[in-house]
This record gives C-alpha cells, structure tokens and sequence, in this order.
C-alpha cells in the first residue's frame, strides 16, 4: 500500500515538473520574441526622426505630420503596455507611410541616395517587425494555451502564470498589409 503511495506522489511530482518546465519554456520564449519586437521598435523609432528631417528639407508644409509622427514616436517610447503599444505602433506606421506619400511628390527627395536608403531601411524593419510580431503571438498563444488548459492550468495558477497580451493591429487587414511599399528611383 505504502509503495502504491510513493509511486502515485512520485508520479504527480515528474507530471508537476514536467508541467512546470514547459510553462518556462513557453514563458521564456514568449520573453525572447518579445526582445525581437523590441529590437525592431527601436530600429524604427531611431530611423523615424531621419526619415522627419528628410522631408522636412523638402515639404516644410507638411510640419503637421512630421509633427504628429514625432509626437507618436515620443508616446511609442514611454508605453510599456503591450496593446496600447500595438495601437500607438500602428498609429507611428501610418504616420510613417503619410511620410513617404509626401515624399513621393518631390523627385529630387525620392532620387536621394539618403533618402533611398533610409526608405530601404524603413521597409526592412517593416519587415522583420512584422514577422517578429507573428513569431511573439504565436509564443503567447502557446503560453496562453498551456495556462488555461487541463491540467498545465493547476500548475499555472500554483505558481502565478499569468496570460500574456498579443501585440497586433487593430484590424487583421492592417496586420497582413506591410505598412511601407514604395518603390525605389533609380
């Protein structure tokens, strides 16, 4: 009776531990997407006052978006929660593409080597923002999951697993849209 008892609690403590280490491992690489994200923000929030600048030289008109665009970048960089982070990044997108548009009316602005490198660098990041992002939802989808199901959500609650926010755009048409896609002068 005593050995069914031992078997019993040492099997419940390799099922715990079993359940505990792929919770870590969710949590962690939920963590490690993120970092990628965050890598990709501040790729774009160091490019955004160049790309304001550029035009800036050219269409000093348009001071009211380059103006909104500055300002969003600002509020980009003191958010930490993540939907609200997804909103303003969204938001710092358009902005970014208004920028390009305006820029597209002015040739020797688009002829820029400057310009068209700083244009390239900005699709880039788009880019890797982009797949960065799906990588990260896909990690807390998988974290979520595991917190919420049978029996991995016993273990969760013991040991204060909390779900994780997606970072994604308001609308799944805007999601599956790269935000810049201009072509190049050459």
């Amino acid at each position: 009776m005593i050995t069914v008892l031992l078997v019993a609690l040492l099997l419940m403590a390799v099922l715990l531990a079993v359940l505990y280490n792929r919770l870590i491992r969710d949590r962690n690489r939920a963590s490690a997407a993120w970092s990628d994200i965050d890598v990709q923000l501040q790729r774009r929030h160091d490019l955004v006052p160049q790309l304001v600048k550029a035009v800036a030289q050219y269409a000093s008109y348009e001071r009211a978006t380059m103006d909104a665009v500055t300002e969003l970048r600002a509020a980009a960089l003191k958010t930490s929660n993540v939907a609200e982070l997804g909103r303003t990044e969204e938001e710092l997108g358009k902005g970014v593409q208004k920028l390009l548009a305006i820029a597209e009316q002015y040739p020797d602005l688009k002829a820029s080597e400057n310009f068209l490198a700083l244009q390239k660098e900005l699709v880039e990041t788009e880019d890797y923002l982009q797949f960065a992002r799906r990588y990260y939802n896909g990690s807390v989808r998988a974290l979520n999951t595991r917190i919420e199901t049978v029996p991995s959500n016993l273990v969760a609650r013991l040991f204060r697993f909390e779900l994780r926010d997606y970072f994604q755009k308001a609308s799944d048409d805007a999601a599956n849209v790269p935000l810049v896609r201009f072509a190049s002068v050459e």
